[in-house]
């Protein structure tokens, strides 16, 4: 009688601690949730607040900088665009971008390939020299950079800027590529080699194909590195015709006063192709930093 009442016991207990356990799951899911909306508003009010600043008068600006605009300045927009020569630093800056962006994935693919594929005398060597790339301080190379540039005659030129952006980029590339080259079955080149396919139809059928989130990785982040940069383009270009897009927002602010309304409002536009860019590659960024980090 007793064993039978304490089965029975149990079996009474089982769906309560199982009603217990759909409760906790629930209110973990729920906390979950709340801290996630909590920390996406956070870090997406920066920039709300950036394109309501944007609507305003500098007079709202002073007196009520966190505010909605009373009347809203879609005149700001157009007088900041012509202010500052947005739409030739728009296009110097989608020149240089693009062109750095080529040079890095082609020649970071390759090296990527070369160390992740093939096994040399000093490979492993040469891939440390690659990696101790990324720890040199980017900004502490302007002056020898300026003056080596200077004695090649290419400052004031889309080089001045297309070179160093694709050497500084070339490590963080191939580190990022070969850990997720390293990893892909030796089967798939040996097939491709007994095919009749050579190494260049095997770099370019299969490697780069396969690799391409980890390159589409590599293209988000030397976009937004090429594209945001300031300091290269300060000290290698003087010429108007040649400022990027950061040049140009820095006409607004002089070393008196900085008209906000019209600072917001270019920096609106010139966020814009950066967020687009972002939203329609995340996944691709995100299954490429998974990968890299995985495989390496």
């Amino acid at each position: 009688m007793k064993s039978s009442s304490a089965a029975a016991a149990v079996r009474a207990r089982g769906p309560y601690q199982m009603s217990v356990r759909r409760w906790k799951a629930h209110i973990t899911r729920f906390c979950v949730s709340c801290g996630l909306a909590v920390y996406a508003v956070v870090t997406l009010y920066p920039l709300i607040w950036l394109y309501l600043s944007a609507f305003k008068t500098n007079e709202e600006f002073y007196a009520h900088p966190f505010g909605l605009p009373q009347s809203w300045q879609w005149s700001n927009f157009a007088r900041a665009w012509e202010v500052s020569g947005m739409g030739l630093s728009m296009l110097n800056s989608f020149i240089v971008t693009t062109l750095s962006l080529a040079l890095t994935l082609l020649l970071g693919a390759l090296a990527a390939y070369i160390l992740a594929r093939f096994t040399f005398r000093g490979r492993a060597f040469i891939h440390l020299l690659f990696v101790l790339g990324m720890l040199i301080p980017i900004h502490s190379t302007l002056v020898p950079l300026f003056m080596m540039m200077n004695q090649m005659g290419i400052l004031n030129t889309y080089a001045a800027l297309i070179l160093p952006y694709t050497a500084f980029e070339l490590p963080i590339a191939i580190f990022i590529v070969a850990a997720y080259l390293a990893n892909i079955p030796k089967e798939m080149e040996e097939a491709a080699l007994v095919d009749g396919c050579g190494y260049t139809g095997i770099f370019t059928r299969i490697m780069l194909p396969v690799s391409l989130p980890a390159l589409a990785t590599v293209a988000i982040l030397g976009f937004l590195r090429f594209w945001n940069d300031f300091a290269f383009a300060l000290v290698f270009i003087n010429s108007p015709a040649l400022k990027t897009l950061p040049l140009s927002l820095s006409v607004f602010a002089t070393g008196y006063s900085t008209d906000y309304k019209l600072t917001m409002a270019a920096l609106g536009m010139a966020a814009l192709p950066t967020i687009v860019i972002y939203i329609l590659f995340q996944e691709q960024v995100m299954k490429g930093m998974a990968a890299g980090a995985v495989k390496g």
